[in-house]
């Protein structure tokens, strides 16, 4: 039983992919890594999450309903006021979009994964802290 008031506080992550196994997937095993994941199927779905609830880090796989989804999902997360960490989903090693933000490849090295996520949490924490140092 926790005690009142002391419930642990898990980072919230929103993954964004239109395709089912992978949303699942990632979901899962996020989860079990210790984060609360919320997850969508589409760029309008996420768009209403991130109005709705603040996440640390917003994934989003790059090509949805749209080529642009992606890039909507992540330009949308960084217009919040709590500036969530944004990265990009991809299947393909080799695939480097031309865009300027992190890329998270899905693949079977889930250690790998689970560090790459723990790394932009801890990377928007630390910005947080400098932005609140600074405007004190």
């Amino acid at each position: 039983r926790k005690p009142r008031g002391k419930e642990l506080e898990l980072a919230r992550v929103l993954v964004v992919d239109d395709d089912l196994t992978s949303r699942l997937t990632l979901k899962a095993v996020l989860e079990a890594g210790g984060y609360f994941v919320d997850s969508a199927s589409s760029a309008a779905e996420a768009f209403g999450k991130l109005d709705e609830r603040q996440y640390e880090l917003v994934l989003s796989d790059l090509t949805m309903e749209s080529p642009d989804a992606g890039l909507e999902v992540l330009a949308h997360a960084r217009l919040m006021e709590y500036k969530p960490a944004t990265a990009i989903l991809t299947t393909y090693q080799n695939q480097r979009p031309d865009v300027h933000r992190p890329l998270l490849v899905k693949s079977q090295d889930l250690p790998a994964l689970l560090t790459k996520v723990a790394d932009l949490i801890s990377g928007r924490a630390a910005r947080l802290v400098e932005r609140q140092l600074r405007e004190s």
